[in-house]
């Protein structure tokens, strides 16, 4: 009786249907400087949703709010974060590439100074591009507060960081809203903040295929980051735009901040039915 017992229950077993994995899901955080407080508002309502962010993708502004909720940072300690930082102090003189931007994101990270990104809480990309190609470099190791401050080094603003034989600056110059880099990491499901205010149409014209002529002229005639970026817009699954109209990269002022922040969850609260929606299908 017992062997026919084990027999039965062997039988169940290798037949139950082996229960099917949650669909995983990325949050991609856009570049934009000081509009990236709106981007904190919004995270506010995907907590509330009850979401489980499995990757994280930002460039810029983006790449440095993903690299703190990375490592454990959540909404409301990045609103007082955002709301209690003397960013336009942080960032005076930045041409010179003072160290002290490293050394405040390192305070922050609290992170040995060199880190798998797929280790962390939640595994990281950050983009960042290569200056000497105008090639879009993916960051998924090392010192990850270096790689925060490449991925913001917007030519002219701030010194490129050096890393290897490549001189980094802002991922936004190839990919500011890296929905594509969520999905290789294996996102199934996109929630993508994207604070552009600006459209722009595709551009076809390249010097390069031209004219052999390659580097930032190219880049400046063909921009490939404006078909990336309308490609990438079309991929996310929850696209959250918040209206900044009025509001630019430089708008650190602790006004512009609360204002930019509220405006985040004016548009996290518009999207919350969305987000709900998602996570009913990764918790059915």
């Amino acid at each position: 009786m017992i062997r026919l017992l084990s027999a039965i229950l062997f039988l169940c077993v290798c037949s139950a249907s082996p229960a099917q994995p949650r669909p995983r899901v990325g949050l991609v955080l856009g570049g934009g400087g000081a509009k990236g407080a709106a981007s904190v508002g919004v995270l506010k309502y995907v907590e509330e949703a009850g979401i489980p962010i499995d990757y994280i993708v930002g460039t810029s502004i983006g790449a440095i709010i993903g690299g703190l909720y990375s490592v454990g940072y959540r909404s409301a300690q990045l609103d007082s974060l955002f709301r209690n930082m003397d960013w336009e102090e942080l960032f005076s003189g930045s041409v010179s590439g003072k160290q002290q931007i490293t050394d405040v994101f390192e305070s922050w990270l609290n992170l040995p100074d060199s880190v798998d990104f797929d280790s962390l809480p939640i595994p990281f990309r950050c983009v960042a591009t290569d200056i000497s190609t105008t090639q879009e470099v993916i960051l998924s190791r090392g010192n990850m507060a270096k790689a925060l401050r490449a991925s913001m080094a917007i030519p002219g603003a701030f010194k490129p960081v050096r890393w290897g034989d490549m001189l980094l600056v802002d991922g936004g110059m190839h990919n500011n809203l890296p929905v594509d880099v969520a999905k290789e990491m294996g996102a199934d499901v996109i929630i993508a903040i994207d604070l552009t205010q600006n459209k722009h149409e595709d551009r076809t014209f390249s010097l390069k295929e031209t004219f052999g002529i390659g580097g930032i002229l190219d880049w400046l005639v063909s921009r490939p980051d404006w078909k990336k970026y309308n490609e990438n817009v079309k991929k996310a699954d929850i696209y959250i735009n918040p209206d900044l109209k009025g509001y630019d990269a430089t708008s650190f002022s602790p006004r512009d901040i609360k204002n930019m922040i509220f405006i985040g969850e004016e548009a996290g609260k518009a999207a919350l039915d969305n987000i709900v929606g998602v996570n009913q299908r990764i918790h059915p």
